[in-house]
């Protein structure tokens, strides 16, 4: 009986004891965040002894929290000690709110993911033509951009592509600080044109280590190679894709010297590793970063830019007088897509410039991707889609090329001009105007539009004149 009566309290406290260990492996779940905390008194040339004690007081710090230097040792997975002050650790959450009160940290954020972004050419800049350097092309001004090292953040590199061959370079600059650190077989190599390749996985280890194809700088998966390539590729001639577009490939700056740091897998970029890769990258003698990831969507307000690593990277090479390109993001033409924009970055895209001539010899300039001639030597008609309507549709209908609102009589063998906007796509005021028997179309913006606008073939875009 007494067995009998003890066996409920057993049941109990089990149940307790259950609870308490669920609570508390629900409590100690850590994240990797970054704790900031802005720029160390030293420079560039300071000696290790200093980025000893640069770790060490990360230590300190994480330790008056967690009670213990050895817990903050074991939870720290980056110390950055060279030039961005701060560190990257694993955390339970309230350990990150509870050491962002500290006063001398700047911010905490937790270290997401980054997203790579494609890329563009060189071929829209008018360095050549037809094959041929033109006599002032801004490649000769630059000499080409002999001996500029540009570092490429990114998802490693392909040291065999003969974009990165060093025939006839000559000895690598002393002030280069930077190495190839590969220890694995087949992994990257470096010559007097690849002057430097490292990785940086310990964010993504923790994150998604399914993620990570090794320890080294080579690429899996060609976008590092390629955005280094578009960079600073040497001349290939012959270049094609199985037999196509036969040709020369080259990068903006063919004769600068390059280095890779992998700081991406498998198409995502952890925070920390970003961070770790500026810092190694402006410590090594860079003097160019390019950058071709970023967020999904812009920061909402300056505050913003201490919770993104770019934006605190790219900030701190600033300081340091190096150069940062950054890509605009792949959600574009919409408004507000526009990532990497702070004010210290210069974040690039293209555009397609090209100009409508008047009757009266005045130029008005705007974008079209139409790659033909309108006969340049002979006048053709234009006409205001405003005044170019049927007979049953609005004026208003008809300036915004609505299908189906224009006349054909009216606007047959003429260059239309239709209004942006109005709730009708660009393409589709093209095909209207198309449709009716016009010869082209000029997209005009508004006063509302200003100068913006964006374009899509075969379309003309232009801003109206006041």
């Amino acid at each position: 009986m007494e067995m009998a009566s003890r066996r409920p309290l057993l049941f109990v406290a089990a149940v307790v004891v259950l609870c308490a260990a669920e609570c508390h492996v629900a409590h100690a779940y850590k994240k990797p965040y970054i704790v900031y905390l802005g720029a160390h008194a030293y420079g560039r040339d300071a000696p290790p002894e200093e980025h000893a004690r640069a770790a060490q007081s990360h230590h300190n710090l994480l330790g008056s929290v967690l009670g213990s230097k050895e817990m903050a040792r074991n939870s720290i997975f980056y110390s950055y000690t060279k030039n961005i002050n701060g560190f990257a650790a694993d955390l339970e959450e309230e350990v990150a709110n509870q050491i962002a009160k500290h006063p001398g940290v700047v911010t905490v954020l937790e270290s997401k993911m980054l997203k790579l972004h494609t890329t563009r050419s060189w071929d829209f800049m008018d360095m050549e033509r037809d094959g041929q350097i033109l006599p002032d092309s801004i490649w000769k001004h630059a000499k080409f951009g002999e001996d500029v090292i540009i570092a490429n953040l990114d998802s490693g590199v392909w040291p065999e592509s003969r974009s990165f061959a060093d025939e006839g370079m000559g000895e690598v600059p002393s002030r280069w600080k930077g190495t190839c650190s590969d220890g694995v077989k087949s992994g990257v190599t470096c010559n007097r044109k690849l002057i430097g390749a490292t990785y940086f996985n310990q964010d993504m280890l923790r994150t998604n280590p399914a993620a990570v194809d090794g320890n080294w700088t080579r690429d899996s998966d060609g976008h590092g190679t390629h955005t280094l390539s578009t960079a600073a590729g040497r001349f290939v001639p012959r270049a094609n894709l199985f037999g196509y577009a036969n040709g020369t490939a080259k990068g903006g700056a063919p004769r600068a010297r390059v280095a890779s740091y992998k700081v991406c897998w498998k198409g995502e970029c952890s925070a920390a590793d970003v961070l770790a890769g500026f810092e190694a990258a402006i410590h090594d003698g860079a003097d160019v970063i390019s950058v071709s990831f970023g967020q999904d969507a812009p920061l909402a307000d300056a505050a913003s830019f201490f919770t993104e690593p770019v934006t605190l990277g790219s900030f701190h090479a600033t300081v340091h007088g190096i150069a940062v390109v950054c890509s605009a993001g792949n959600s574009g033409p919409y408004d507000d897509t526009v990532v990497n924009a702070a004010p210290w970055v210069t974040t690039v895209d293209r555009d397609f410039p090209n100009d409508v001539t008047l009757g009266n010899s005045a130029r008005m300039k705007g974008m079209s991707l139409e790659s033909t001639n309108l006969h340049s030597t002979q006048l053709i008609p234009m006409v205001d889609a405003k005044q170019a309507g049927r007979a049953d549709v609005s004026p208003y209908d008809a300036a915004n090329c609505a299908p189906g609102t224009l006349d054909p009589a009216k606007v047959k063998d003429k260059i239309v001009v239709c209004v942006r906007g109005g709730d009708v796509h660009r393409v589709t005021k093209g095909a209207t105007v198309l449709g009716a028997g016009g010869t082209a179309m000029i997209l005009a913006n508004d006063k509302l539009d200003g100068e913006s606008a964006t374009t899509s073939s075969p379309t003309r875009t232009c801003s109206r004149p006041p």
